[in-house]
């Protein structure tokens, strides 16, 4: 049964932050369970989310809730690889500034063996 790979050993890194504000737009947000707070890119082609699990774990779907989505984008990933890294393109923006706003983000999936 899939359930969050997500721990507090899991490291996060993101690729900018709305003028360096992390205090109000920093990455933490994608995971505290708030839904007024979010993680807000800068500016820029190409933003990413990076996380780093502490054991090995095989992801099947990635789980998303973007600005303006009151519920979340679910993403199933088909035959993935053991993996104890993964990284999270967002390739192009809706957002007019060029900008991504998640405001929660969680990995599903299986410790592997």
């Amino acid at each position: 049964m899939a359930s969050s790979l997500l721990c507090s050993e899991t490291q996060s890194r993101v690729s900018s932050v709305l003028n360096r504000d992390v205090k109000q737009y920093g990455k933490k947000y994608m995971f505290d369970c708030n839904e007024e707070t979010c993680w807000n890119s800068d500016q820029g082609e190409c933003q990413w989310v990076s996380l780093e699990f502490p054991n090995s774990v095989r992801v099947s779907e990635l789980k998303v809730q973007f600005q303006g989505g009151f519920s979340a984008k679910t993403f199933p990933i088909q035959e993935a690889p053991v993996v104890d890294k993964v990284k999270i393109m967002f390739e192009n923006s809706a957002d007019f500034f060029g900008r991504i706003i998640v405001y929660s983000l969680d990995i599903l999936g299986e410790k592997a063996s």
